[in-house]
């Protein structure tokens, strides 16, 4: 008989410790975080550390042996040289391709904002370094009165902005550094990943986006990332880590 990758439920009932992580948030959907959080995560396994990886909600999802797969929390999970069990990696998985607490609504169910926040527990526990990637960006809605940006500042992890690397990028990038510094009592950015999602192309503001955006930001513009290729340049991602 085939076994459920998803394995257990979380662990409940454990005492948190905490440990440094940074939190992976996009300037919009499909801007390629789990891509670039994937690659933090073999960095941090190539350096000696036990990372944990933790996408606390996923829409999208598609059903295998009889479960609900978040793909991105599977490559997460594998970057991380599978850690723990998928059902950790993401406790919460959803079919329709919605915001998190639409997808769920969708099913009759609702998006449990304390399993948002518990899930991490297990990683705080097993994992020297963990990884958090949002849904989305900081102002993607997480319940009637919830935001990506909620869940950032309740982690306190610092935010690794990634964009994508197109025309556009600079409005979206300022836009979500700026909600960033606003919110609350402001979001610590350790930097922006310029992404690119697409083979060379006639787009002419690649050969000036990060050029741009380094003369506008205060956060630093940390790597460039080709298409389907690594980081441009070494980040000792764990010093960002708090």
């Amino acid at each position: 008989m085939a076994v459920n990758r998803y394995g257990d439920g979380i662990m409940d009932g454990m005492t948190s410790k905490q440990v440094p992580g940074l939190f992976i948030v996009g300037t919009d959907t499909d801007v390629g975080k789990t891509y670039v959080g994937a690659l933090i995560a073999r960095a941090l396994r190539a350096a000696g550390h036990r990372v944990g990886v933790y996408k606390p909600a996923a829409s999208g999802c598609r059903l295998e042996q009889g479960a609900l797969v978040s793909d991105d929390a599977v490559a997460l999970w594998e970057a991380a040289g599978q850690p723990g069990t998928l059902q950790q990696v993401c406790p919460q998985r959803f079919v329709a391709p919605l915001a998190p607490h639409l997808a769920a609504k969708a099913e009759g169910k609702r998006l449990d904002s304390e399993l948002l926040r518990c899930g991490l527990d297990v990683w705080r526990e097993t994992c020297d370094v963990v990884l958090v990637e949002g849904a989305g960006g900081l102002m993607s809605p997480l319940g009637e009165e919830e935001y990506v940006a909620d869940l950032a500042d309740d982690f306190g992890f610092p935010l690794v902005v990634v964009a994508r690397n197109a025309l556009g990028t600079i409005n979206h990038t300022l836009q979500t550094l700026i909600t960033a510094a606003t919110f609350r009592d402001g979001l610590e950015v350790a930097g922006v990943v310029l992404n690119r999602l697409a083979p060379p192309s006639g787009d002419a503001s690649l050969s000036t986006n990060r050029q741009e955006l380094e003369a506008r930001c205060v956060a630093p513009i940390l790597a460039e990332v080709g298409w389907q290729e690594g980081f441009d340049a070494e980040v000792d991602w764990f010093t960002l880590m708090k």
